[in-house]
């Protein structure tokens, strides 16, 4: 594992650390120095499966599989999620050509900078913490097709879940307990291990919580890494 340590998120530029994971999808592990001098990545780092919006992220990643492919780029979802439970999920919720790996204790959101949001009563210094005043204030998710109107950030999640019926095991309990506030991020590594392109819900004050990079975005940045 990498011990590196760093201030915020990975920027354009900064070179990717190295994490070694525990494969879901496969059997064995995962190490983004076995793509370095071969094939640019794109590597989501989601909260764990209990979050229904990063269940969205992920599916909606791995969609994105045949396009990255066909420009010479992998994809890796890392979930917050225990091996076991995860693998139990997808075992039931099958996504074709999901590669991911398993990060209950979060080594790569933290290798990678992404702060993991205590959240507080009226006390916010973003990216750290944030107050469920200012949590309450921000601008309503509007989720046309999945949600009945716009609607505050934690009561989406609670629709979300209900809607899904997604049954909390202990395990998701326990992730939720210590990572409910954990921000996710995609990084798009060229074959060197650099990093070209970011997403992260870091910037604009919590604006981005739960929100996600356009199609036309990822891969236009996609198209630049890959030529």
């Amino acid at each position: 594992m990498s011990d590196r340590h760093v201030d915020g998120p990975l920027q354009p530029g900064d070179r990717a650390p190295n994490v070694v994971l525990e494969a879901i999808t496969r059997e064995g592990k995962i190490a983004l120095e076995d793509y370095r001098g071969h094939r640019p990545i794109l590597v989501g780092l989601f909260r764990g499966l209990h979050c229904p919006f990063c269940r969205r992220h992920i599916a909606a990643q791995a969609q994105l599989d045949g396009e990255l492919r066909g420009r010479g780029i992998e994809s890796l979802t890392i979930v917050n999620t225990p091996a076991d439970r995860a693998r139990l999920y997808f075992r039931y919720h099958p996504l074709p050509n999901l590669l991911a790996a398993s990060d209950p204790e979060r080594v790569s959101h933290h290798a990678f900078g992404l702060p993991n949001l205590e959240f507080t009563e009226n006390e916010t210094d973003w990216p750290r913490k944030v107050g469920m005043d200012v949590l309450m204030s921000m601008p309503p998710v509007d989720m046309p097709g999945e949600l009945p109107g716009p609607m505050a950030r934690p009561a989406a999640a609670e629709y979300l879940n209900n809607k899904d019926g997604y049954e909390m095991t202990e395990a998701d309990q326990r992730m939720a307990a210590g990572g409910t506030g954990q921000l996710f991020g995609q990084f798009l590594l060229d074959r060197e291990g650099i990093v070209r392109w970011t997403f992260t819900e870091v910037p604009d004050g919590g604006r981005r919580m739960f929100g996600a990079p356009s199609h036309q975005e990822l891969m236009s940045a996609a198209s630049q890494v890959a030529s």
